[in-house]
């Protein structure tokens, strides 16, 4: 029987196989800790959407570009011709080459659909595809929506001694020996190690950096020894670098289809929502080859055929003007000011957690939250790992809301999760700094 958020029920017709994998039909985490279920007057650092809007110069070119004929209708598939080539002029530089709009860059109904495009151009069933966990939770229905095996990898955390730890002590095992992964009897293979994941049947890897939830940013020496296996087992990345403009510390954002013989099997995810704080925007786009393009492309035509016009105008506009207006710099130094606030709320807390060294989001160990046995937790969290009740928990007494890491997780490895609440830092900095007076109160709390 069909399960919708988690209650049983009978449809008169049957639903598509495709909706009982993935979590599909599971009540997903953000409706669990959505505002209408929380007290009224909770900080919600939980989601990753801003509470201020885009800058004004970025809205003015959305307006503007409404009072035009041709920004109220169809775009082309591709995407407007002066976003791709805004998106050509301000990155082609960081790949080294210079992009070719025609072929080389596709616009989509935000990265999120753009990635779903992907997977409906490459995976066949039973294709594997390898993400490393914790990951972005679209992911998982969106590869098995599209017959793909997901192939979890852990990212394994740092000692939980270590009070302060950076996003960069999550490592992956690179060095346990090789073996090949083959006709396991399971929806989805779960492996221990990096390279046991790769098989015959791997079709592509998702490579998220800077990473959410974790904040790391890859190496450039682990996406090498990524880049080997990929070009070894001949295997697509799908680099989903929608962070790209958050990486702090003086880290550096390499982009894995930089390296050698990475570029013809690489297709890299960008995103107008997160540099311009623009989420409800829904414009994103892809860079790649024309051979991996272009079957994307295919896909997106049938899937949306389009993206909204104006909102690609406004987007090609921030591209356009960013560089003379110093935006993305003074961008990142606001964020860092922001990431420092909530940070220093978790030092004099004296709890564990990550220092993100990019995105916007921060791990707090939440492992020694004292929760009363009795505590009345609403239905929607019973039979969840013991992060949905100390999320739960935190929000109801404490007045702030964060996010439970272990739905970023496959079932053997949920335990890592449920270590971690995740902390979004994409807010303004009155209201991260109410939030860090409150998060004190947890200190009544500590086991």
């Amino acid at each position: 029987m069909a399960t919708i958020n988690g209650v049983p029920v009978k449809s008169p017709v049957p639903l598509s196989s495709r909706m009982q994998t993935g979590r599909a039909m599971a009540l997903d985490v953000w409706s669990v800790y959505n505002a209408a279920n929380l007290p009224a007057d909770c900080i919600n650092l939980g989601q990753g959407y801003m509470n201020f809007p885009p800058p004004q110069w970025v809205k003015d070119a959305a307006t503007e570009a409404l009072g035009t004929v041709a920004g109220n209708h169809y775009s082309h598939p591709k995407g407007r011709p002066r976003l791709r080539e805004a998106i050509r002029d301000y990155y082609s530089a960081s790949y080294g080459r210079t992009l070719n709009v025609d072929n080389e860059i596709l616009v989509t109904s935000g990265a999120n659909e753009g990635q779903y495009a992907m997977f409906t151009a490459f995976l066949d069933p039973g294709d594997e595809v390898i993400m490393f966990e914790p990951y972005f939770d679209q992911y998982l229905p969106s590869v098995t929506f599209n017959a793909g095996t997901p192939v979890f990898v852990p990212l394994h955390p740092p000692s939980s001694a270590n009070r302060r730890s950076t996003s960069d002590d999550w490592t992956i095992d690179f060095e346990e020996l090789r073996h090949v992964v083959i006709g396991l009897p399971m929806d989805c293979i779960l492996t221990p190690n990096f390279r046991a994941a790769f098989s015959p049947k791997t079709k592509m890897i998702i490579v998220n950096t800077p990473h959410n939830p974790v904040g790391k940013v890859f190496r450039r020496d682990e996406l090498e020894k990524i880049a080997a296996l990929a070009k070894e087992f001949n295997t697509l990345v799908m680099a989903d670098e929608v962070y790209d403009c958050l990486v702090y510390d003086k880290k550096e954002h390499v982009r894995i289809a930089t390296l050698p013989g990475m570029w013809e099997r690489t297709v890299t995810v960008g995103s107008a929502g997160k540099s311009f704080a623009a989420t409800g925007w829904r414009v994103g786009w892809l860079v790649g080859p024309p051979t991996l393009i272009g079957p994307v492309l295919a896909a997106t035509t049938r899937i949306v055929y389009c993206s909204n016009s104006p909102l690609q105008e406004a987007a090609a506009a921030g591209l356009e003007q960013a560089p003379s207006r110093n935006f993305f710099p003074l961008q990142l130094q606001a964020y860092q000011e922001r990431r420092d606030i909530l940070l220093e709320g978790f030092d004099r807390l004296g709890m564990n957690y990550t220092h993100p060294e990019g995105s916007y989001f921060a791990l707090l160990d939440i492992s020694n939250v004292d929760i009363p046995d009795d505590y009345p937790f609403p239905q929607t969290i019973h039979g969840r790992g013991r992060d949905f009740k100390a999320c739960w928990f935190i929000a109801m007494e404490v007045g702030v809301s964060s996010i439970p890491v272990s739905e970023f997780y496959g079932e053997k490895n949920s335990h890592i999760g449920e270590k971690f609440a995740r902390f979004a830092f994409c807010k303004d900095t009155a209201q991260l700094k109410e939030a860090v007076e409150r998060l004190q109160k947890l200190k009544n709390y500590l086991k």
